[in-house]
């Protein structure tokens, strides 16, 4: 589905996906924790390192599209964030293996082109810092398609980007627009579109007339959710579908208001990323189009609790979020 035909009611909590969870890991079942989709089917999420992944067979058509040295060298090198950030890429039980649906679609992708996924955790920014040097093929790590990156990098999407502000419980916020953040400190990860998106909010507020927000960054996810808890900020904007997960998981948070993270006007896409002119992006695009049809797809975002982000069909370079002032 083209991304500007999309409804903007992902701008709304009546698109907020997700992630009704109940109870936490189990030990005796390897470490396991339940999801409920939104009509209250429950799913248990296996968090031990034998994952069992959903797999796919190879397409040699697709396979043959890969660049030669791809190809010939078996492995995709795929690059995803350090931070454990559940549901999307984030440590098993043995605190080693990465595990998420991130993870899982990535390794569905390389079952369709006959190649080997060897995940490399970094830091964020070293994420880019890698494809730049051609040192990883590809990113699976939760990466919206905006404009500015579109410039330096080639997206296949595979999956809709929502945001979730997430507060303590009880706080009594709601979060529907710039107007809910004015004068509130919020937290944020340096460098990703949740950031820009709360900077021009901020600016939005002070051209209205309001104040602006008090944007604070924190090292680690364990410092933000203490920086919550004590009541040291306000909020803290994530992916919707992490938020969901802590949230739920915790019970010590609450999402009170998503976003997509695109803005406004367009619903933002999650997509594999690759350097520019690289030669994936057609074979990836084409890959994740076959297991989208062949309904392994599907499968994989059930087992996370995220069906409701799905796509019809992997874009090659939407429409993305905008640069600042456009």
């Amino acid at each position: 589905m083209p991304a500007l035909a999309r409804s903007t009611a992902a701008t709304t909590a009546g698109l907020a996906l997700v992630l009704l969870l109940a109870g936490c890991s189990n030990p005796s079942d390897g470490g396991t924790t339940e999801v409920a989709d939104a009509s209250g089917a429950k799913t248990k999420i296996n968090l031990s390192a034998d994952q069992r992944r959903i797999t796919t067979a190879k397409v040699e058509s697709i396979a043959a599209e890969l660049p030669a040295a791809v190809r010939e060298r078996g492995t995709l090198e795929t690059v995803a964030s350090s931070s454990s950030s559940a549901p999307l890429n984030f440590y098993a039980t043995d605190n080693k293996t990465v595990i998420g649906v991130e993870t899982d679609i990535a390794h569905l992708v390389g079952d369709v082109l006959g190649l080997e996924i060897r995940i490399h955790p970094v830091s964020w920014e070293n994420i880019f810092v890698g494809l730049d040097s051609a040192k990883y093929d590809v990113g699976f790590s939760n990466i919206t398609v905006t404009e500015e990156r579109k410039e330096k990098y080639d997206f296949a999407t595979y999956r809709e980007d929502n945001l979730g502000f997430e507060a303590k419980k009880g706080s009594g916020l709601k979060v529907d627009g710039p107007e809910d953040v004015a004068g509130l400190t919020v937290a944020v990860s340096s460098g990703t579109n949740q950031e820009k998106l709360l900077i021009e909010w901020s600016e939005e507020n002070e051209k209205a007339g309001r104040k602006p927000v008090d944007i604070k960054y924190y090292q680690s996810d364990s410092d933000t959710y203490l920086a919550l808890r004590s009541g040291r900020i306000d909020l803290y904007l994530g992916p919707n579908p992490t938020a969901a997960y802590h949230a739920a998981t915790t019970g010590q948070t609450e999402v009170v208001g998503t976003y997509s993270g695109a803005g406004a006007h367009l619903q933002g896409l999650i997509a594999a990323t690759t350097k520019k002119d690289s030669g994936l992006v057609r074979p990836l695009a084409d890959a994740l189009d076959e297991v989208i049809e062949n309904g392994t797809y599907g499968k994989v975002l059930a087992r996370w609790g995220l069906s409701d982000e799905a796509v019809r069909t992997s874009e090659i370079n939407p429409p993305g979020l905008p640069k600042t002032g456009e």
